[in-house]
């Protein structure tokens, strides 16, 4: 292919790059980047399956 060819093809796409225009959905964006003012909701859902190593007494240390 020739560099005629290949710069024009590299420039459609830059026009279509440049006039391209995403809808944004700002409301979500928003409750995604806010953090609660609860420093106590952060809840760890996986917390009851383990035991603590505290409670471990079992096993050895080392």
């Amino acid at each position: 292919m020739g560099r005629g060819r290949q710069k024009a093809k590299h420039t459609k796409l830059a026009r279509e790059l440049k006039s391209f225009s995403p809808t944004v959905d700002y409301a979500a964006l928003e409750r995604e980047l806010t953090h609660p003012s609860d420093e106590d909701a952060y809840v760890d859902r996986w917390a009851d399956m383990y035991d603590d190593e505290e409670k471990d007494e079992s096993s050895p240390r080392v």
